[in-house]
């Protein structure tokens, strides 16, 4: 069976990369925008209409992708930007309820999780996902996108395409350490994941930062800076908590437990210990106040427990920032972590997760925050993240 699906904002930069890779998948293709010959110019073959004729076009539609934006590029006031990404949205969700069209797939961008950003194109396309939640009788899906490049690169990229080509692909590796991008395919794909099954409500679609090279070296240059200069500079202060752990109650000074890194594989964790040595193996959370020592209160406030992790670093077991790792008995973040992707990402020291204050105690909403990080770091998110760290 043919999946037949509805763009609205066919013409712009997205659209017109994505388009023709949803028409190569088999998917029939309705399209619609301000001026229909244009899009029978861009896209010979495929239907067009305008957006008066959209309401009928969407009747027997499997679901509509909503990609026309007022987008940041463009230069125009608070309420042009909200006539279009929130007024003209909540218009086409509307006809698309009244057609009883299965899936609306609004086209979101990553920089609405940045709750700093409030520039008018944020701040409404903020406002218009938030609208579009309260819509009954419509199943909606927002799939957020970084930058989008294909054959060319446009929009902030631009100014790749003015490079020898030998020259673009380490040029994207770089610009991509700092700020994540997408490939057409990468969205094109996702699309047609969401046609087949759309689960979840909210979607991030980028390239990995795990296959960029320039992000990999960069992570781990950060990495040992780390490590050298907490073992350089802050030697005495390592050698003073574990004396004073060893002192303070029965017990060696460092704690080793099992946690689970990236790929699932099981590796030792070091910490200060923080606990008697009959509290139980479990998860900070759920082991009582009563196994706590009162110096392990003080060297867990101040985060000096997780300082002997260093080593797990300079191993590359762990790094500085991403997702904390889990005991191999905590089977309910494992299966949560799993399903989100979490475990392509190495764990950290500290994280996304914990800079906003969620712990293992919510499994489902901790393997969100940690499957957003996975697919969002860059270089810079990493050191903001270890100031909030730091200040916290």
């Amino acid at each position: 069976m043919t999946i037949s699906l509805a763009i609205t904002g066919a013409s712009g930069s997205i659209g017109r990369m994505i388009v023709p890779r949803l028409a190569d998948a088999g998917i029939r293709l309705v399209l619609a925008g301000r001026d229909p010959d244009r899009l029978h110019a861009l896209f010979p073959g495929l239907d067009a209409v305008g957006y008066d004729g959209l309401p009928d076009a969407l009747r027997g539609c499997d679901a509509v992708l909503h990609l026309a934006v007022l987008n940041n590029d463009r230069s125009a006031s608070p309420d042009a930007f909200r006539a279009v990404n929130v007024d003209f949205l909540l218009h086409v969700a509307d006809m698309a309820r009244t057609a009883a069209v299965p899936l609306f797939i609004n086209a979101a961008t990553v920089r609405a999780l940045d709750r700093r950003a409030s520039d008018p194109y944020t701040a409404t396309k903020r406002e218009g996902e938030a609208a579009l939640g309260g819509i009954e009788g419509l199943h909606c899906v927002n799939l957020r996108m970084p930058a989008v490049y294909g054959g060319r690169f446009t929009g902030r990229l631009s100014a790749l395409n003015h490079l020898p080509p030998s020259m673009r692909g380490p040029a994207l590796a770089a610009a991509a350490a700092f700020r994540p991008v997408v490939h057409a395919d990468r969205v094109a794909g996702a699309i047609v994941a969401l046609l087949d099954e759309a689960e979840e409500p909210d979607v991030i679609v980028a390239d990995p930062p795990e296959d960029n090279a320039v992000c990999r070296t960069g992570k781990r240059c950060m990495d040992l800076a780390f490590v050298i200069v907490v073992a350089i500079l802050f030697w005495w202060l390592l050698a003073i908590a574990w004396i004073a752990v060893k002192l303070g109650s029965p017990g060696p000074g460092l704690f080793a437990q099992p946690r689970v890194g990236e790929n699932e594989r099981v590796f030792t964790c070091y910490k200060f210990r923080t606990m008697q040595i009959d509290a139980p193996q479990a998860g900070t959370h759920e082991v009582p106040a009563a196994h706590i020592t009162s110096l392990g209160r003080f060297l867990r406030n101040t985060k000096i427990d997780e300082l002997p992790q260093i080593w797990n670093v300079a191993r590359g077991e762990m790094s500085m920032v991403g997702p904390r790792p889990c005991l191999p008995s905590q089977q309910e973040l494992i299966g949560w972590r799993r399903k989100f992707g979490v475990f392509r990402c190495r764990p950290g020291i500290t994280g996304l997760a914990q800079v906003q204050g969620v712990d293992m105690s919510e499994p489902e909403r901790l393997a969100r925050l940690d499957a957003r990080y996975c697919v969002l770091r860059t270089l810079p998110l990493d050191i903001r993240l270890s100031i909030a760290t730091v200040f916290r």
